[in-house]
């Protein structure tokens, strides 16, 4: 048991495949508390029908996990969230955070994320922002040059004003 367990929001709980399960383990989020609780589930896929875990279980243990005070963020596969996704997309408050994280055998898609979902309600799509070209960059859009025509070291001795810069044939 962790030292650090009792404390208010302390771990982190994954609910996933076997590889995403062992991966986390590996990394050190495993916990097993005294009542033999602990704060993963692995969802098997098994070829044999009675084997399979069921939305249900699922829908069970991501439960447990929310109302556990000891759990501040709760992983889980996307696919998994799809099946319970109206409990996951129920679920409003800031602790425990649940992330939907991909899996092996399913990209991450961001049109299903229940987080990604509330942040396009409380701000306007990326289309509608106006953002300047390259905030970060020393040259002017107006003196960019496409990097096929000159380098970018060149570009920025250039963009610089009143600087020696070599011949830009030593760039090219």
């Amino acid at each position: 048991m962790s030292l650090h367990s009792e404390e208010l929001g302390s771990l982190m709980a994954v609910i996933g495949d076997e590889d995403t399960c062992v991966g986390f383990l590996l990394g050190g989020i495993g916990e097993v508390g005294e009542d033999r609780e602990t704060n993963f589930m692995v969802v098997e896929k098994a070829f044999i029908k009675f084997a399979d875990t069921t939305p249900g279980q699922i829908e069970a243990c991501f439960k447990k996990f929310l109302r556990r005070p000891d759990i501040a963020i709760i992983l889980i596969n996307q696919v998994y969230a799809d099946l319970i996704r109206p409990t996951v997309d129920a679920h409003d408050l800031a602790v425990p955070t649940v992330l939907e994280i991909p899996s092996k055998q399913q990209p991450y898609d961001a049109s299903k994320d229940s987080i990604l979902k509330r942040a396009q309600v409380s701000w306007p799509a990326a289309s509608e922002r106006s953002y300047p070209t390259n905030p970060i960059s020393p040259i002017p859009p107006e003196r960019f040059q496409p990097a096929r025509e000159a380098p970018l070291a060149a570009q920025l001795c250039q963009s610089v004003p009143g600087s020696k810069c070599e011949s830009n044939e030593r760039f090219a």
